[in-house]
């Protein structure tokens, strides 16, 4: 008898709870709008790194449709207008909106070609206050040409500049579905990251104790990169009959642990 009153008891206080445990959608991007949000995304600008040095503002490397975010790489027709033999299209919240900490989810289609380097990742948002790589990098997915692998990695002092890389290991590669979309995803714990694709986990950044500075400068908030580039040292040459390429985004999600 007091067994069968204590599990009614216990039935009642767990009924009465609230809610259960779980991560809460607090922020999304589902690209429906005619035009990209632009309190929230700008068009990443030109610069040095291989990531980086075929970005342009071209519209062609730029579309909405049917709710997708669409980044291309194309060739250059016009030499003169701009030198690069590649366009590339890319969006970040640079200086726009932070995430602090939480779940990062992102769902995307890679389009496969010789030189695509596809990439979803993160790094500080107070720019003035972290510079490479003290602030850390944290990226998402990395996908080379028509590898059916994506590389989840983080950057660091640590990793980068002490070339401390395998304690602890600082990445790892997952399979995808090549000519599909994925949901690629990384949690944000005090004491962790924590990656994922499609729902399923895949790898884990600790935090360590070290005498060596550096090793885990993540919990700070974030800017999200989500960028179609070509070429470059790692990715290879491109081949430009293989262009143009495109990656889809259907959607961009921020949860919270409640």
């Amino acid at each position: 008898m007091k067994k069968i009153i204590y599990l009614s008891l216990l039935t009642v206080l767990l009924g009465s709870c609230s809610h259960t445990p779980g991560w809460k959608l607090v922020w999304e991007e589902n690209f429906n709008g005619p035009s990209l949000d632009t309190s929230v995304w700008s068009r990443i600008s030109r610069g040095t790194p291989d990531w980086q040095n075929t970005q342009s503002f071209d519209d062609r490397c730029y579309d909405l449709q049917n709710g997708l975010l669409i980044l291309k790489g194309i060739v250059n027709d016009d030499l003169e207008a701009d030198p690069s033999p590649y366009l590339t299209g890319g969006v970040w919240t640079k200086g726009k909106h932070a995430f602090n900490g939480g779940r990062i989810e992102v769902r995307a289609k890679l389009q496969g070609a010789q030189g695509a380097w596809p990439a979803i990742w993160m790094l500080p948002f107070e720019t003035d206050k972290y510079h490479w790589p003290e602030g850390g990098e944290i990226d998402i997915m990395e996908r080379l040409n028509f590898d059916s692998i994506a590389y989840q990695t983080v950057h660091s002092y640590y990793t980068y500049t002490l070339g401390i890389a395998n304690n602890p290991p600082q990445g790892t590669t997952a399979p995808i579905r090549p000519n599909d979309f994925n949901t690629y995803g990384v949690d944000f714990h005090p004491d962790s990251l924590v990656f994922h694709i499609n729902g399923k986990r895949t790898f884990a950044y600790p935090r360590i104790e070290t005498d060596k500075p550096g090793q885990f400068p993540f919990n700070i908030p974030q800017y999200l990169l989500i960028d179609m580039q070509l070429g470059g040292q790692w990715v290879g040459q491109v081949n430009p009959a293989d262009l143009p390429v495109s990656m889809e985004v259907d959607w961009v999600r921020h949860y919270e642990w409640k």
